[in-house]
């Protein structure tokens, strides 16, 4: 997905909204709630797995120190995503339109992703009639991709705002604490490591034409293994989604990261030393070691990252977005940035972004 054709020329992040449920320590976490979760050799290796995640901080909709959800049957979640999802939704849909200057009857195209929770009407069509969107916005709903479907969503974005000349709209929206899964013989280490990282957010971003200030979409681009498709899956239970995570995965990821970086950056006559942000989806510690050892970065690179993984933990889809802002929000604002995610196939997406500065307009 590049800039397209059209005398549009490329689409610019105008607006960013960040909207957060309530968060708790990640040590309050464990001492009130996952300690007795688990038992026996499992309680040990959970509490090493907890302390070494990289989180200090997470969020979350349906907080277990307060709500135990993992005997629910799913669809008694599916109903709670619904009412927890579109507050949080709306409130970042708001904020990221106010941001860029806009009201929501401008907008041309809503693009909702969301891996956590489902149904018909969904987010896209609730949110429409809520802001009071206009009856021929085209609406478009990415599920099942889980924590890289920001940047599939953000180039359906940008090449509509290419092809058309009219606003766009991204809202990724997640519930993961609503997949908290039973204390059984099944609660093996992967699901230890998905109950220690995950987290909720919402984040939605306005994508515009015109030379406007913001992050012009140079370029988004993606490469996929199928042959690990097994590595990362999201399981439909009687109970929830369950998360499937091979330690395999920094492993396929170390093979194609360096490839995928470097093409991109040459199409667009860039080299990596020019790209001075970086907004890497942190999966884990490992994902961000392996990024950065294939990369050749020195370690303030992925400081961002690194800290929306310790302030906010894995967030699924929104998390490359939250990098983003704070990117923008920092006192030296990147010029060029890369955002990287990577998700079930085992896939990796990749999208360039330029800083078009401006004056007045906060965060750019």
């Amino acid at each position: 997905m590049g800039s397209g054709s059209s005398g549009y020329g490329p689409g610019v992040i105008a607006g960013v909204g960040v909207s957060l449920p309530p968060a708790s320590g990640q040590d309050e976490l464990w001492e009130g709630f996952f300690a007795r979760h688990f038992s026996g050799t499992t309680r040990t290796l959970a509490e090493r797995i907890f302390a070494n995640s990289g989180v200090s901080r997470r969020q979350a909709a349906v907080n277990p120190l307060l709500e135990d959800v993992s005997e629910w049957p799913t669809e008694r979640r599916m109903r709670r995503y619904q009412i927890e999802a579109l507050p949080l939704g709306k409130e970042a849909v708001d904020r990221a339109l106010t941001d860029a200057g806009l009201r929501a009857g401008d907008v041309g195209l809503f693009v909702v992703c969301s891996c956590t929770g489902y149904a018909t009407p969904g987010l896209d069509i609730l949110l429409a009639r809520d802001m009071g969107m206009a009856p021929d916005t085209q609406r478009m709903f990415v599920g099942h991709m889980g924590c890289y479907a920001a940047l599939p969503g953000l180039g359906a974005a940008n090449d509509f705002v290419t092809a058309r000349g009219r606003p766009a709209l991204l809202l990724c929206a997640e519930l993961t604490s609503l997949h908290l899964q039973p204390a059984s013989a099944r609660m093996d280490t992967q699901q230890i490591i998905s109950h220690a990282l995950f987290s909720d957010a919402a984040v939605a971003v306005v994508v515009v034409p015109g030379d406007r200030p913001g992050y012009a979409i140079r370029e988004v681009t993606a490469v996929t293994d199928t042959s690990t498709a097994d590595h990362m899956t999201w399981e439909l239970t009687d109970t929830g989604f369950r998360m499937g995570l091979s330690p395999k995965v920094p492993q396929v990821l170390a093979l194609y990261v360096a490839e995928l970086v470097t093409g991109l950056l040459a199409r667009n006559g860039r080299r990596i030393s020019e790209v001075d942000g970086w907004a890497v989806h942190p999966g884990g510690p490992r994902i961000l070691n392996v990024v950065e050892e294939k990369l050749g970065l020195p370690p303030e690179a992925l400081a961002a990252s690194r800290a929306i993984l310790d302030e906010h933990g894995n967030c699924s889809s929104p998390t490359s977005l939250l990098i983003l802002d704070r990117l923008r929000r920092s006192a030296a604002v990147p010029r060029t940035v890369v955002m990287l995610a990577f998700g079930p196939g085992l896939t990796l997406y990749a999208a360039l972004l330029d800083r078009l500065p401006g004056t007045g307009r906060a965060g750019f």
